[in-house]
């Protein structure tokens, strides 16, 4: 039976019992009171009259009590209800006719017997009346409380069994779609045939098996797909290990089980941290992806020293109707960089070689030209002289390229010689000054050294320090304009001392901060000579120091370099 039906009949029959019921009661009311009515009405009036008329008798010897007996008389012969009251009137009329004509006491006894006789009468009636409303009213009583105690056991009955013809229903519905969204696809809704629910649960059915029909062919597809996914983890070139979100391994491929020296099954479903305690590769694995430092790993396999990059790569998803994201593991691949380090170290030799070779006949060039300029070995004409001078600049810049080249050779290789001592601030600087000072002179530029009074010393390299000074004054006198003015000073920082070699010049663009302390880097429309090696092994150079380089400045206002070294 559909809902509907059912709420029609249960609200329907209820409504028809209450309307049963409010028809009784007002059946049974209305008679009552008209029963009460007919008592109240015809028989006490009667009474009433008898009873005027019987006083009027007992006064007839006044006018005024004969004319209120006959008034009464006739009121009384309008008000006859009962049955014998006509001729009890009548009789009565007509002794009272006589007695009015010729009075006597035997006519009176008889006018006096005539109204005991219609009060009689009505006084029987007003009791008989009285019994039949009293029967009305209990009779009341029985069919209303007969169809009233029905009605409730009507309504109790729909009271319970509606609600839970309904709710139960829907309930086993929320809990099978409750099982459906946990991807229990073989519920099934079990209803009474019929009715909305009952197609409700046929279409609730279908669609579970429609849906356990997709899932078992999804899997087959996602079955197929992490083979798919495995084959290609298994064939990578590089070491690759997954772990879920709590840390478990759940796949490794071979080429991580080979630099590892693992077994797949004695490692899949541990956590990564405990075979981290016995193996050293995946220490410094779980140590480096924790660290936000290089990432960057030396591994000894195949009896051979192979490099390799660690990429982490977060898995995350977000749920169907969440916001939150959930972590579902994350992926670490070994990248082996082994054959471009190779290539970097060849790299970096064949330039240490070729910068070592050509340094000798470079300087054997720049020193002939010394020689030539020399007017011992006779006079050069001016042509000569300026050919000569433009050999020897050529020279001199040719032997900071070749010195720049072995510096950045050094560095690449991992072999920066430091020779750390106690430097004094106040030497470091005059030094560069000094080195300097010939170049400033050729544009007229001052160069300004601001040491603070007291001297003050670092932990550095002399020779490296006084290289890196060099670079940012000869820098500023390039960028500076001719008759300007370079500042070259040093002050506490923190703890340490900070060098800042200031223009005011060009100025450097900010979105080129970033970028100007990277190798082979120069600023777009920059003209002037350079290898971009400079900044960059000037970084390397602090560093390796422990200190920190930097640099202020902004497009047409000039630029500041500076480093910090620590103070003793």
């Amino acid at each position: 039976m559909k809902v509907k039906t059912k709420l029609l009949l249960g609200v329907g029959t209820l409504f028809l019992m209450i309307v049963a019921l409010a028809a009784i009661g007002s059946f049974y009311i209305n008679k009552s009171k008209n029963d009460t009515k007919n008592i109240l009405v015809a028989n006490y009036n009667s009474l009433i009259y008898s009873k005027k008329m019987i006083q009027a008798l007992d006064d007839f010897k006044n006018p005024a009590a004969a004319a209120e007996f006959e008034r009464n008389l006739k009121l009384e012969g309008n008000n006859l209800t009962e049955k014998g009251e006509k001729e009890a009137w009548i009789s009565l009329k007509n002794h009272y006719f006589e007695y009015r004509e010729n009075a006597s006491a035997e006519k009176e006894v008889a006018i006096r017997n005539a109204l005991g006789d219609i009060m009689g009468q009505n006084m029987d009636a007003i009791q008989r009346k009285s019994d039949i409303a009293i029967a009305t009213s209990e009779n009341a009583y029985v069919w209303i409380l007969a169809l009233g105690t029905f009605c409730f056991l009507v309504a109790t009955t729909l009271l319970f069994n509606i609600p839970h013809a309904i709710s139960s229903p829907i309930s086993a519905l929320t809990k099978s779609i409750a099982q459906i969204a946990r991807r229990n696809y073989s519920e099934r809704l079990n209803l009474p045939v019929g009715g909305e629910f009952g197609q409700l649960a046929g279409a609730f059915n279908i669609m579970a098996q429609k849906l356990e029909e997709y899932e078992s062919s999804n899997l087959k597809q996602q079955v197929i797909n992490k083979k798919r996914v495995e084959t290609l983890i298994e064939n990578m070139h590089d070491p690759v290990i997954g772990l879920d979100q709590e840390g478990k391994i759940v796949f490794i491929n071979d080429e991580a089980l080979k630099v590892s020296g693992l077994v797949k099954m004695d490692v899949l479903g541990k956590t990564a941290s405990h075979i981290a305690i016995d193996n050293d590769l995946i220490r410094e694995i779980l140590q480096r992806e924790k660290s936000a430092s290089e990432k960057s790993m030396k591994i000894y396999a195949d009896a051979r020293e192979s490099y390799f990059d660690l990429d982490v790569v977060p898995i995350s998803f977000t749920e169907t109707g969440q916001n939150n994201v959930v972590n579902a593991g994350k992926v670490l691949i070994l990248r082996n960089i082994t054959r471009y380090k190779e290539l970097e170290q060849a790299k970096t030799n064949f330039i240490a070689t070729i910068s070592h070779e050509l340094k000798t006949p470079i300087s054997a060039i720049k020193l002939g030209a010394q020689l030539l300029k020399n007017e011992t070995f006779g006079h050069l004409t001016p042509q000569q002289k300026d050919l000569v001078e433009g050999i020897e600049g050529d020279g001199q810049r040719l032997l900071n390229i070749t010195g720049e080249l072995l510096n950045m050779a050094q560095v690449e290789s991992g072999n920066i010689s430091l020779k750390i001592a106690d430097c004094s601030v106040q030497e470091l600087i005059e030094k560069a000054v000094q080195n300097n000072g010939a170049l400033a002179s050729d544009k007229n530029i001052t160069l300004a050294a601001e040491c603070g009074g007291t001297d003050r010393t670092v932990r550095a390299d002399f020779d490296k320090t006084v290289w890196v000074l060099n670079n940012f004054i000869s820098n500023a006198i390039k960028y500076s304009p001719a008759g300007g003015r370079i500042v070259i000073s040093a002050g506490e920082y923190a703890e340490a001392v900070r060098f800042t070699v200031q223009d005011f010049g060009i100025g450097i663009s900010e979105e080129h901060h970033s970028q100007l302390f990277n190798r082979y880097f120069k600023v777009p429309a920059d003209n002037q000579p350079g290898t971009g090696l400079g900044l960059a092994i000037s970084r390397d150079f602090i560093e390796g120091m422990g200190g920190t380089i930097g640099v202020e400045s902004k497009k047409g206002e000039g630029s500041k370099f500076w480093f910090e070294l620590v103070q003793l």
